[in-house]
């Protein structure tokens, strides 16, 4: 009888390891397929199978997921990597399997797409103009009023996205963006929108139902580097009613509904104005914090869908589970990082994970890749797993020796997280 196997395409730094993982545990036998393997340092390490193939080419992976099909029953083909969810969900539909609807997810990943179909269906989103140039982005920063946030209108991980508050910040931000500096996904297209404020939420969804809302926080401006996210959020049965609503709302509007959506909303003046809908499951730290919050595995409940099986979402338990990024405050080469072992053995800590090595250059680009790690905790009320948290990143601490400059000497910084504002995810 035929191996059952689970077709990954691509993977991710974050949830990669945890859909392999899972496989394994629901006795399925994980296939990475990537144009690099090499990326994801956990295939080597746990040992998984990965097979090097043009991902962007989707007859390239039809040809070899029928060539697995000679080898392995494929129970499903799913991806952690948003830029590859709708070509896993062509996948699905070429191999007759359980997935997403692709037009969907690929209108979803477009955020002016995504700001158009909601806009139209009534959902409340920041007021936002498409730019192609300089001139366009300078045009509608003044009809939409600085300050304005400005980012790819294809992207994630909050590369490229930047609060421009004055005319100068836009003009540098926009000769960023349309100067060869930044690496785009595809043909430049930038979104001018509205500086929603107001605290930030976070809605988990699989298929139709809500999980949990979370929230989260970063800092410092302009940029939105993650610094902390708590999950369950402390909302009020109307707040928590009205970001449900709106998150159901964003489902019907974009024609999404099958498996994981990730929702992220600021309560404004207005209420909850949408600011992304992600098409997949929310990046770490979301299903460690749900898994410790209420017993849900959604990775495993995702898994099982992609495979035909009955998903389970009801609640085990109730905790608030939070997590701290580690964030570094200056570029130079990471000495050392230690205090990992001392944070883990707190009482309530469930992990604690380093992103980086000893001496690896740290040059802080404003968004995701500058997490050097986290400290994810949980406890039975948001005050004790605060204290947590608190007591566990005292215990971790890093020496960063600025980059040397012409005729100049700086002593290393030494920067503990406990030292490091709070933020989001």
């Amino acid at each position: 009888m035929a191996r059952r196997a689970l077709i990954l395409v691509e993977g991710t730094r974050s949830n990669g390891l945890l859909y392999v993982k899972a496989a394994q545990r629901l006795g399925l036998h994980p296939i990475t397929l990537s144009a690099d393997p090499a990326r994801y340092s956990y295939l080597m390490a746990e040992r998984i199978d990965a097979i090097r193939v043009d991902t962007d080419d989707l007859d390239a992976l039809i040809r070899e997921c029928s060539r697995l099909r000679d080898a392995y029953d494929i129970a499903g083909i799913t991806s952690a990597s948003e830029p590859f969810y709708a070509t896993a969900g062509k996948l699905c539909r070429h191999f007759d399997l359980p997935g997403p609807n692709p037009t969907s997810v690929e209108r979803c990943c477009d955020k002016f797409t995504q700001r158009q179909l909601l806009a139209e269906a009534g959902v409340p989103v920041p007021a936002y103009r498409l730019a192609a140039n300089a001139m366009d982005v300078k045009s509608a920063a003044a009809e939409i009023g600085l300050p304005v946030i400005v980012k790819p209108a294809v992207g994630n991980g909050s590369s490229g996205v930047r609060l421009c508050r004055d005319v100068d910040e836009l003009a540098e931000h926009t000769d960023y963006l349309l100067g060869g500096k930044h690496l785009w996904q595809s043909s430049p297209r930038i979104l001018v929108e509205e500086f929603a404020q107001g605290p930030p939420y976070w809605a988990d969804l699989m298929g139709d139902q809500i999980i949990g809302i979370g929230t989260a926080d970063s800092g410092p401006l302009p940029y939105f580097v993650g610094r902390e996210c708590t999950f369950p959020a402390l909302l009020t049965d109307d707040e928590h009613e009205r970001i449900a609503d709106v998150s159901l709302s964003c489902l019907r509007a974009l024609g999404l509904g099958w498996g994981p959506t990730g929702i992220e909303v600021r309560w404004t003046k207005r209420g909850p104005v949408v600011i992304e809908v992600n098409p997949r499951l929310h990046g770490t730290p979301t299903p460690q914090l749900t898994q410790l919050a209420y017993g849900i595995d959604l990775v495993t409940e995702h898994i099982k869908l992609v495979i035909g099986d009955e998903w389970d979402l009801h609640r085990r338990h109730s905790q608030t589970a939070a997590a701290r990024f580690l964030v570094p405050e200056s570029d130079g080469t990471l000495d050392w990082i230690g205090g990992d072992s001392r944070a883990a053995a707190v009482p309530g800590v469930a992990e604690v994970k380093f992103y980086v090595e000893p001496k690896t250059p740290i040059v802080r680009k404003g968004d995701l890749r500058d997490l050097i790690g986290c400290v994810i905790a949980s406890s039975p009320n948001l005050a004790q797993t605060e204290a947590i948290l608190q007591q566990a990143v005292d215990l971790v601490d890093w020496s960063i020796t600025p980059f040397p400059s012409l005729g100049e000497y700086k002593q290393p910084d030494v920067r503990a997280p406990s030292q490091v504002a709070p933020g989001k995810r």
